[in-house]
């Protein structure tokens, strides 16, 4: 099956698992994506409608399904700071590029990480799976701080520190829930089993790069090499 073929979200499933990842929303930013096409450019025919709330055939809510429905793909802006698929079987490889073994602890301390994201780090880590406003309070962000709050969330994501692990509503003094889901986000060791993080150990940054690269040119053999690159290391 090629990626024009998919037709619903077992078709998608079934392709990002022999793709290895994907970059959501319908740009593969010269790199690669299952969906090429966004709502504004839906090909005639095709099932596949963006924004429509039937997770079936809507792109939009297969980020979400993939969360409730499979323990084999993470999802969360994990490539050019937007959304982004990866599959159990290659996560060790983005890992070991990425954090090259390095924990939050060490990233913080070399300066590489702010004190933003260690606010919101620190709340998941005590916590656990934390929908996206409960963490801004217990992280002690304010309404001023939006745009610091908004900045260490993508950064943590981009680490793959933190991941996307479902969707949660605010509640009210009742326990009764009320306006629209947010995202839930956790620690990426949360998310996965201690299996994945022992593979990325055994890989180093160089292997990891040169195995990411080449199934991105297997993907897309036209693909922008320097943005390559960028998709490996964030």
């Amino acid at each position: 099956m090629s990626r024009a073929m998919i037709k619903n979200y077992g078709d998608f499933c079934a392709e990002l698992i022999r793709a290895g990842f994907s970059i959501a929303g319908g740009n593969d930013e010269g790199v690669f994506s299952l969906i090429g096409f966004d709502w504004r450019s839906e090909p005639q025919g095709s099932p596949i409608r963006w924004h429509t709330g039937d997770p079936d055939t809507d792109p939009w809510e297969w980020r979400v399904r993939v969360l409730k429905e499979r323990d084999d793909i993470a999802y969360g802006k994990v490539f050019f700071r937007k959304g982004g698929f990866v599959t159990r079987e290659w996560y060790p490889y983005f890992l070991a590029a990425r954090r090259s073994g390095r924990d939050f602890a060490d990233l913080y301390a070399d300066g590489l990480a702010s004190h933003s994201a260690k606010r919101v780090y620190g709340a998941l880590s005590e916590h656990g799976e934390l929908p996206v406003h409960e963490i801004r309070a217990l992280a002690g962000f304010g309404k001023d701080e939006r745009p610091e709050f908004e900045r260490a969330v993508a950064d943590l994501q981009m680490g793959l520190f933190i991941t996307m692990c479902g969707q949660a509503r605010k509640r009210n003094k009742y326990g009764e829930e009320y306006g629209w889901n947010s995202m839930a986000l956790c620690l990426a060791e949360q998310f996965w089993d201690s299996g994945v993080f022992e593979e990325a150990e055994a890989i180093t940054a160089e292997q990891a790069e040169a195995a990411i690269a080449a199934q991105a040119f297997k993907l897309n053999p036209a693909a922008n090499p320097k943005k390559v690159r960028k998709f490996i290391y964030g």
